[in-house]
Formats: C-alpha cells, sequence, structure tokens
C-alpha cells in the first residue's frame, strides 16, 4: 500500500492566492467606502446650509408671521403709550429689529383733503422707538420726513379698497399684498381694516365729499440688522464658520484648501447672506468619524472570511492528518501482526516437514512460537485495553499495594528482560503503601519503560523512577537519557497513532504507547506531563491521587 506525496500537500499558491484576493478586495472596497464617504460629507456641505438657513431665519419667520400682524388686533386705536410697551417686547424677542416707527393717524374727507377717488389721510402723530443701552427710547416727530413709508401703503390701501369685494374680508394673498410693504431692511404694516371700514372708505372714494367722521388707522415700520440673526449651527460637524454677511461679499482668502458656500437671505434680509465657510482638514475629520464605522463592519467581514477560510483549512489538515495516522496504523499495525505471524507460519512449517527434529529444535521452535503469539496477544490486549478505556467499559479495581514491593517487582522483570538496561528507583520515605488498580498503574509503569528503552540510544539506556508524595498526590517521575522529543512535537506525542519520525519508528510503531498511557492516567483521574530535550532525555511525570 503505498501513499501518494498528493494527499499530504499543502497547496501553498492556493492558500496565497485566497489571502491576497481578499487582502486586495479589503483594500478596494476600504478605498471605495472611503471615497464614497468622502463624496457624502461633500455633498451634505452644500445641501445641509438650506437647514441652517431655515433655522436662522425662523425667528424673522416668527417676526413676520406671528409678532407683526398683532397690531391689527388693536383695529386701529394703538395709541403711542400702547405701542411703547409694544415695541418694548419686539425688542426684547427679536434682537434684530433696531428701530421702529409707529404711525397713528386717521381716514376721512375731511375738508381741504378731499380728492376724487380718493380718501383723505390726516397723521395724527409719529413715534419712534429704539434701545439706548437696553433702554427704551420713544421720541415723537414732527417733521415730513417719515411720512414717505405712509404715502405708498395709501396708495396700496386706495388700491384695494377700490377692487375688493366689500362683502368679504381680505384673504391671506391680499393680506401680504396690501398690508405689508417689505423692503430690504425694512417691514412696514398697516391694520387690517373692518369690513365695515373697508365698506366706507369705498364710499368715500366715489364721493369725494367731506365726511365728519374719521375712522383711525395704525401702522408700523420695523427696521432691521440681519447681521443680529441668532446663527444656529445645527451642523458644527460640517461648518467651522458661519457668518452673515452682504450679497456682495467675497473674501481673497479662498484658496484650495478651504470650502466655502452661501445661501441668501428672504425678504426684508435680502441684502444679506449666510456664508459658509470650512477648512478641508476640518471636513476630512467628519470623514474619518463616519468612514471607521463602515471601515469596521468591512473589517469584520474580512475576519470572518479568514476566519471561514482558516476553518476549512484547519479542518482539511485535521482530515490529512487524520488519514495520514490511520495510514500510518494500519501500514504499521500490519507490519507488527505480519512479522510474527510469518515467523510462526516458517517455524509451523518447519516441525511439520519430514524432517525429524532434534529435542533442542523443538524446544527452540516451540519458545518461537511462544514469543510471537505472546507478542499478537500482547498487541491485541493493547488495542482491547485501549477501545475499553476510551469508552470507559471497565472498572477501577481499587485495592491496596505495597509500593516497595510493586516497583521492585517490574524492576526486577525489565532487568530480565533488558539485560543492558540501567534501571534505578527512588522511593521517598513518606511512600509506603498506595490504593490504586495495580493492573492500570502497571500498564502505566510498562509502557513508559518500554518506551523509555525503545527511544535510547545502546550505552545510554538509563531510567530512573522517582516516587514521592506532593500535597495530596503521589507523583511517579520516569527520567530517561534517550534522544528526547523536539519541542515541536511535545503537543502530539500523547495523541493516538502518532509517531515521530526518526530512526527508531523505522521497524515500525503503532503510536499507541503514550496515548494509552494518557488514557489510562485520566480514567484513574490523574495527569501525564512530559519534559525533554533533544539528545538529552525526557521525563515523564504522572501524578495520581494518594490515598493510604
Amino acid at each position: 500500500m503505498q501513499l501518494t506525496n498528493n494527499v499530504y500537500r499543502k497547496n501553498l499558491v492556493l492558500i496565497s492566492a485566497f489571502l491576497i484576493a481578499i487582502s486586495v478586495t479589503l483594500v478596494i472596497a476600504l478605498i471605495i467606502t472611503y471615497q464614497f464617504t468622502s463624496k457624502y460629507v461633500l455633498n451634505e456641505f452644500y445641501s445641509q446650509k438650506n437647514d441652517i438657513m431655515e433655522q436662522t431665519t425662523k425667528d424673522y419667520s416668527d417676526f413676520l408671521n406671528i409678532r407683526v400682524p398683532v397690531i391689527t388686533s388693536y383695529t386701529g386705536y394703538l395709541d403711542s403709550t400702547h405701542a411703547a410697551g409694544y415695541a418694548a417686547t419686539v425688542f426684547n424677542d427679536f434682537p434684530f429689529v433696531k428701530r421702529i416707527v409707529f404711525y397713528d393717524f386717521e381716514i376721512g374727507n375731511q375738508e381741504g383733503k378731499i380728492v376724487k377717488g380718493r380718501f383723505g389721510v390726516s397723521v395724527k402723530g409719529i413715534f419712534q422707538f429704539k434701545l439706548a443701552d437696553d433702554v427704551l427710547e420713544g421720541v415723537r416727530e414732527s417733521g415730513p420726513a417719515e411720512y414717505g413709508d405712509l404715502f405708498p401703503m395709501m396708495d396700496k390701501l386706495n388700491a384695494y379698497v377700490a377692487h375688493v369685494d366689500t362683502s368679504r374680508g381680505p384673504n391671506e394673498n391680499e393680506q401680504f399684498k396690501t398690508f405689508y410693504d417689505i423692503k430690504p431692511n425694512k417691514i412696514s404694516y398697516l391694520n387690517i381694516p373692518r369690513t365695515t371700514e373697508i365698506k366706507t372708505y369705498r364710499e368715500l372714494q366715489k364721493s369725494g365729499k367731506p365726511s365728519a367722521t374719521s375712522y383711525r388707522q395704525n401702522m408700523m415700520t420695523f427696521f432691521l440688522d440681519p447681521k443680529q440673526l441668532q446663527i444656529r449651527n445645527n451642523h458644527k460637524e460640517l461648518y467651522k464658520d458661519i457668518s452673515v454677511q452682504t450679497v456682495f461679499y467675497d473674501p481673497l482668502d479662498n484658496g484650495n484648501d478651504k470650502l466655502f458656500t452661501e445661501a441668501a437671505f428672504p425678504g426684508a434680509l435680502s441684502d444679506y447672506k449666510l456664508y459658509f465657510k470650512s477648512d478641508k482638514n476640518y471636513l476630512n475629520a467628519e470623514i474619518r468619524r463616519r468612514f471607521l464605522p463602515t471601515a469596521g463592519i468591512v473589517l469584520l467581514i474580512y475576519i470572518f472570511l479568514v476566519t471561514i477560510g482558516w476553518l476549512i483549512y484547519r479542518n482539511l489538515n485535521v482530515n490529512m492528518k487524520l488519514f495520514k495516522l490511520q495510514y500510518d496504523f494500519i501500514n504499521n499495525f500490519t507490519h507488527e501482526f505480519k512479522t510474527p505471524v510469518s515467523v510462526i507460519k516458517i517455524a509451523g512449517s518447519n516441525i511439520r516437514s519430514e524432517a525429524e527434529l532434534t529435542e533442542r529444535q523443538r524446544k527452540h521452535y516451540g519458545k518461537i512460537l511462544d514469543e510471537e503469539a505472546d507478542k499478537l496477544n500482547d498487541l491485541m490486549n493493547k488495542l482491547l485495553s485501549f477501545t475499553q478505556i476510551e469508552n470507559r467499559s471497565i472498572k477501577i479495581k481499587v485495592e491496596e499495594i505495597d509500593v516497595d514491593a510493586f516497583v521492585t517487582k517490574y524492576t526486577d522483570t525489565f532487568k530480565l528482560k533488558y539485560p543492558d538496561l540501567d534501571l534505578k528507583c527512588k522511593i521517598g520515605k513518606e511512600v509506603s503503601t498506595f490504593f490504586t488498580d495495580p493492573v492500570l498503574l502497571g500498564s502505566i509503569f510498562q509502557n513508559l519503560i518500554e518506551n523509555a528503552y525503545k527511544y535510547s540510544n545502546p550505552g545510554r539506556r538509563e531510567v530512573l523512577i522517582t516516587i514521592l508524595i506532593e500535597k495530596r498526590n503521589i507523583v511517579f517521575s520516569f527520567a530517561d537519557k534517550g534522544i528526547g522529543i523536539p519541542k515541536a512535537e511535545i503537543a502530539n506525542v500523547f495523541k493516538k497513532f502518532y509517531r515521530i519520525e526518526n530512526k527508531y519508528n523505522q521497524n515500525g510503531s503503532v503510536g499507541l504507547g503514550l496515548a494509552f498511557c494518557k488514557e489510562l492516567v485520566n480514567f484513574m483521574h490523574g495527569q501525564i506531563t512530559v519534559k525533554s530535550k533533544v539528545n538529552e532525555g525526557s521525563e515523564f511525570v504522572v501524578t495520581l491521587p494518594y490515598e493510604n
């Protein structure tokens, strides 16, 4: 039976190709992931500005759509005192409002102010409010300088009254077009008249006649400073610096290492914009922060694939080793059987021959048959015992033994069997009797002494057996001066069917001796260890629970 080299050959090229392929795939995946993350962060840099713009202008939207229309709730009867209180709340809640002008006027065709197709306007007072050192200041304006904001609103109101359906109030679109006047940095708002008042204004337009009754209206003009808006940077990971700048702002330091974008303010803030700026290194930190979790997942997949590959390789390797062990076992076991069978067959043939055998010859052949039969029987018993030990199908028969007598029995036997074996024994004074199974312990002695003799060079076949008590254990040490065991092989010597390749195994070895000892010691609730140096010798230490 011949074993080809192909069975045990490790295809290192295939293994290397697999590792290189998944490593290259890992590198490519990491590069693609980093580039994708970089592009994603860059796209966010240019798109998330809208979110910040919305958050930053939220106060402006609340001011325009909620706080300003409160003026209408006074239905035209807002006086300077209440206007001052209203202005104070606006300054407190909306710091970007820097100045407020309040108009208190009346509408009616008073004598001397009649214009065909229009109604007359009479200004009762104009007041200006602002904060000076956090103190509200109110000043009454007497000149016509501030009328410029009032007259355009009156033109819009006249046009609205001339064409509106007086059976209903103004809708949202009409309110915005008629009662708001939004210009850069300035918002004017006229309180919305009631439906009955709008009908009256229509009649005044049509008649063009003086009217003894007038109707009060209020208007406020708010002057804004966009630079006082509170910037809400809820994407600090993207934008290092955000500022309010004029629409014509264009800095000179926008180099290749900087990124910038901008977003224009709406409505009365339209002369200004939000200016976003970040260094590339600032964004790289965010790119790395987002990249690392993804890279971690990619690395986990890589480790998973490598682990799967390693497990497959390990299983194949274990199977190949097992196959080799089984092959060697069958080959060596066949050799072990073949030799005594051949000798028995030759001896039997000679006995059956017609030639007469002398008494000496018959004894010689009988001795041969007896020895070879013992070898076969010993081999079969070892296999059977090994199987029984593994399957725990036998029981330990504990009895008290005299340690000195037990050891002397085996040393005397081996000295007779191997005259060139220098076998010595040292027994501690504290050791006298010991409760154990003498058959199992004897098997351990026999295998370890045989092993020491077999793997020792002629002239150095020495074995020293030492027996001591350590704590609650009895320790048997078998030290020889044999060829030793390579460090790389020590972990394998107790494996079933395992053989170290050396000249002492050329004549066949089943690989069961030390494995059998290991199973016996484990079965007896002990442990066996080995220390060895090549060309210096080995020491096998058997530790068993001590009972006396």
